[in-house]
């Protein structure tokens, strides 16, 4: 679910730049802007984990099945941290933009079978590193488990300011 909100995000950018307002996500205001609103969400979600880690919160034993409810908020989570993502948005800026000014040389059939072969690829590494991670809890228990996310969260929260830093 979270890759298919990954998807929507990349779908909807896709059509944007191919019919012209590539221009607004190269601009550095913007650019900025969604790198501050990104930081700003990382240092959230490393707060989240650190407090899961502590209050002993999150665990590897299965989880129920999620309601409707709970897989539409996995989308949402899926394009947010996407979004985000100063990454993500680099990449979109340079190499995604010009893998659709390339593919576009066809035509919107071009920029079909692009987003087409590039979603078929997220979805085929992202389910490689889910069944690695599902596959791996029978490897480490849950305290250790708990003080590996309370050591990502201070790394992502690290992340987030540090990031920020080197681009000052």
């Amino acid at each position: 679910m979270t890759v298919l909100g990954h998807g929507i995000l990349e779908l909807i950018l896709i059509i944007i730049m191919a019919f012209g307002l590539k221009d607004l996500f190269s601009s550095p205001t913007v650019a900025g802007f969604i790198g501050l609103f990104g930081d700003v969400f990382l240092a959230w979600m490393g707060y989240g984990m650190i407090k899961s880690g502590i209050n002993k919160s999150v665990s590897l034993e299965n989880q129920r099945a999620g309601n409707s409810a709970g897989k539409r908020n996995l989308i949402l989570v899926g394009a947010l941290v996407s979004g985000t993502n100063p990454y993500f948005i680099l990449w979109w800026a340079s190499t995604g933009m010009e893998s659709i000014h390339q593919s576009y040389a066809l035509g919107l059939i071009g920029v079909l079978f692009f987003f087409i072969g590039h979603i078929l690829l997220d979805f085929v590494w992202y389910t490689a590193i889910s069944t690695a991670f599902s596959r791996g809890k029978k490897l480490i228990s849950d305290t250790a488990y708990r003080w590996i996310i309370l050591l990502l969260g201070i790394f992502i929260i690290a992340f987030s300011i540090g990031w920020k830093m080197l681009q000052m």
